[in-house]
């Protein structure tokens, strides 16, 4: 997921007694934050009723004791049994951070370190960098997802292999995902297979399965008794079930191959131990696990470029910052198919909290996250935001201009991210601008440095212009690095975006026109239908490719990973749509002077180059016949 994603929040509908001061009063209490654990556990409630997500397993904790752990609502919804304290969750890529735990202990024991080129320990694991010679990949690069790597491809994600498979296993299965895109150690693209090829590395080293050397490590000092990467009988027995976002529709448990980047199941009493050892730094009940070093090195990212010239949000070893006004959390979100997880804490101020909730639904998501955090710092004193640079000044002034993202998390994502991510940087005195070409939305950012910069209500620095090398101009920003463009490209895009969808949407138009005309004779020109036909076919066999692409997005591993009417479906429709969009321009230039109406014919050619153009652009990014389920 992305580190800085920010979940949908739903809004509640307000009744007309708001109209009435008593109606004012009970608007501001519910935007207020819970000034206690009795109304915080009536306002997550609230919110799961709302939202139609059965349950939730909470912890709050102080760097010395579990403050509240409850469990709300319904694990299991058809045999009613409620979620408490003792209830698993899926905690998704909350279970990243104890393979980097894994890596700091041996590397304290001086039986690896971060630095180390991963082809060291796992020569035999499959993948390719152009720049091995002078940059090869290293394990923290798969920590801090900086190795160029694509992430796990769709078919990965929809393996769920009871066996289970091993990690060589399931590293062996599709290795064409691991190619570093771009020089390692320059640009964070979120890849769930680095941190598996990490827990690999740990196997080799250690002589140990994965699952039993973090084990004995960590979730047996930390009294973690009921976590566990595996279907066990006991996580059948007190294990929530995930929900669609109807909050009804069960889905199946998913046994995911890399196990180590997203599979742990964790009780809500195993997630506040693992915090407070996070709050006592690497320690807990009198025991040290890993220096204190090595928990503020999991906070620190350091291996990307955004990272040397200052950004403060880079993604660390498995651990990140999370802005909440002038508060700086540090954890890890997790998420996966019908269950949603996050754990967060305050190090300065030693507090925390974790949650997960079984129900695919970002807004509880979000507005729960939002009620948590108030609640912590409702009391505390707020940070001083950092004062703005005193000018822009150079280089900052030389990177206006236009950027197109350029650190796609999958690869075959870029063909519409390039476009629909088209962004123009202006600066004006000490603000930054970053607007979106397509939509017009807009995020402002106070200068910092003279490269770095927040946005206006946090502290932490959230974008960054690199040095500029010699092909390249870039900036990051919330997580995403952006590659400078010429205005005429930007803009050219756009533009031509707009008229082949002005195109497609006439030749709809026109087609309720001739085509009746057709049916009752009526049409001049009747022998040289396919002038007119071969370009409609196209543009149905595009909007139908576009619609199952979106539409399975929204359910992409049911829905794509697998051999589905959606997928089979967008594969037949591309092909379609190329086939039918050559052979339609071949048709109408053919007809050149042929009988047929001048305007139409124009019409025609028009919409057969757009749609050309557009099947020759997909061809080129690769999604004409993609079979996605084998991807």
């Amino acid at each position: 997921m992305h580190i800085f994603r920010r979940v949908a929040r739903a809004h509640l509908a307000v009744p007309l007694l708001l109209l009435l001061g008593a109606g004012r009063d009970a608007r501001a209490k519910q935007t207020a934050a819970p000034d206690s654990f009795a109304e915080l556990e009536d306002r997550i409630a609230q919110v799961l009723e709302e939202t139609h997500t059965p349950g939730l397993g909470i912890a709050i904790v102080s760097r010395d004791k579990v403050q509240w752990v409850a469990g709300i609502g319904t694990a299991d919804v058809a045999s009613g049994r409620s979620a408490t304290p003792e209830t698993l969750w899926r905690v998704g890529s909350t279970s990243k951070g104890f393979v980097s735990l894994a890596v700091l202990k041996l590397q304290e024991e001086g039986r690896l370190s971060l630095d180390d080129p991963v082809r060291e320990h796992a020569p035999e694991i499959e993948f390719a960098n152009p720049w091995d010679e002078t940059d090869p990949v290293r394990l923290v690069h798969l920590l801090e997802h900086t190795s160029g790597f694509d992430d796990v491809h769709l078919a990965d994600y929809a393996n769920s292999d009871p066996k289970p498979l091993s990690l060589r296993e399931a590293l062996d299965s599709h290795p064409d995902s691991r190619v570093a895109r771009w020089r390692p150690g320059t640009r964070f693209s979120y890849c769930n297979s680095g941190p598996g090829l990490a827990a690999y590395s740990v196997e080799k080293v250690t002589g140990e399965r994965f699952e039993e050397y973090v084990q004995e490590s960590f979730f047996d000092p930390l009294g973690m008794s009921g976590a566990t990467y595996l279907l066990t009988p006991e996580v059948e027995r007190r294990g929530a079930t995930l929900y669609k976002p109807d909050g009804v529709t069960p889905f199946p448990y998913k046994h995911i191959v890399l196990r180590p980047s997203g599979a742990l199941n964790a009780s809500a009493r195993d997630l506040a131990s693992y915090l407070r050892f996070y709050l006592q730094r690497g320690g807990f009940e009198g025991r040290r696990l890993v220096s204190a070093e090595s928990i503020a090195r999991m906070e620190r990212g350091a291996s990307s470029s955004a990272a040397r010239v200052g950004l403060e949000s880079v993604y660390g070893l498995s651990n990140y910052p999370s802005p909440h006004g002038g508060f700086v959390f540090h954890g890890h979100d997790g998420g996966m198919e019908g269950g949603l997880a996050q754990l967060a804490y305050l190090p300065e101020h030693g507090v925390g909290y974790a949650f997960a909730i079984n129900g695919a639904n970002g807004a509880a998501f979000g507005r729960i996250s939002k009620l948590v955090r108030d609640f912590l710092v409702r009391d505390l004193p707020e940070p001083a935001l950092p004062s703005p640079a005193t000018a822009p000044g150079q280089p900052v002034s030389a990177y206006a201009g236009y950027y197109e993202p350029a650190s796609p998390r999958m690869a075959k994502a870029q063909f519409a991210e390039r476009i629909l991510g088209l962004t123009r940087l202006t600066i004006d005195g000490h603000g930054l601008r970053l607007e979106q070409l397509l939509d017009g939305g807009a995020s402002e950012y106070v200068a910092v440095t003279d490269r770095l910069a927040r946005r206006p209500d946090q502290s932490l620095t959230t974008l960054a212009l690199l040095p500029v090398d010699a092909e390249d101009t870039f900036i990051v920003v919330e997580g995403q690095t952006l590659r400078r463009i010429g205005g005429w490209l930007a803009w050219g895009q756009v533009g031509l975006l707009f008229i082949a969808a002005g195109l497609f949407a006439s030749s709809l138009v026109f087609a309720l026109v001739w085509v009746p005309r057709y049916l009752l004779g009526r049409l001049r020109g009747g022998p040289h239908i396919g002038v007119r036909f071969w370009p409609l076919v196209s543009t149905l066999s595009l909007i139908g490719f576009a619609a199952l692409l979106v539409g399975g997005s929204n359910d992409p591993v049911q829905r794509l990973g697998r051999v589905t009417a959606y997928s089979v479906g967008q594969m037949s429709l591309s092909v379609a749509l190329a086939g039918t969009a050559f052979w339609g321009l071949l048709v109408v230039i053919r007809a050149a002077r042929a009988p047929i109406n001048r305007g139409a014919w124009w019409h025609s050619l028009l919409v057969a180059i757009a749609c050309s153009s557009v099947a020759l652009y997909l061809l080129y990014w690769g999604m004409i016949g993609l079979r996605s389920w084998s991807y």
